[in-house]
């Protein structure tokens, strides 16, 4: 069985690509640095470009779309080469389409409701967001007892500071952040920079061994 989306890194970084031609570079950094889950946001024009740049190009990695919220998205990005699909809530409708769509999802949730809603419906898997706003460590350690079967990923107010804390819970597989993704490094285009950033990141798995 392939691994769950959740376990092939401590960190899924969530990136925005401005220039089309930055995309596979910043993978290969991404990826160098241990960190082969990418996830592509659709808040760009040239994001279908730069996950289908990756995906021809960076074989290694694992890229994926984020910020999906309609199928007609999921089908443009799938056919882009996208591996796996992020959204940052769900309905029926785009949940269906996800779920047609044959590859690995994180539909996004933040209340018990949502999340029951979906254990109903056979996913256990879900993107937690916006993780801080909506209640951080402390929410998602009080999902753990009564609903054990749901793991999550969560993003949004995320840092190399409170990423640990995350990662310490049981129903946390991963989390998602752009901490490693220095706004002025990205300008630079100096990835081995980015590089070391990811590799930081990445790290972090050993403490999750470790807890």
């Amino acid at each position: 069985m392939a691994p769950s989306l959740l376990d092939l890194a401590p960190v899924v970084p969530v990136v925005v690509i401005e220039d089309a031609s930055d995309a596979v570079p910043l993978a290969r950094a991404l990826v160098a640095g241990g960190l082969p889950a990418i996830e592509v946001t659709l808040r760009t024009p040239v994001a279908l470009d730069a996950i289908r740049a990756i995906a021809g190009e960076v074989p290694e990695a694992v890229v994926g779309a984020g910020t999906v919220i309609t199928p007609d998205q999921v089908t443009e990005t799938v056919a882009a080469g996208a591996r796996f699909l992020v959204s940052p809530g769900w309905t029926d409708v785009l949940l269906e389409a996800m779920q047609a769509s044959g590859v690995p999802f994180l539909p996004g949730v933040s209340t018990t409701s949502e999340v029951v809603a979906l254990l109903e419906r056979g996913v256990t898997e879900m993107k937690f967001f916006p993780a801080e706003a909506a209640g951080g460590t402390a929410y998602l350690r009080s999902l753990a007892g009564p609903l054990p079967q749901a793991r999550f990923c969560p993003t949004g107010g995320i840092g190399s500071a409170n990423a640990p804390d995350y990662l310490a819970l049981p129903n946390v597989g991963c989390v998602g952040g752009t901490w490693m993704l220095a706004s002025d490094a990205i300008a630079a285009r100096d990835w081995g920079r980015v590089e070391a950033l990811a590799r930081e990141a990445a790290g972090l798995k050993t403490l999750r061994a470790q807890v």
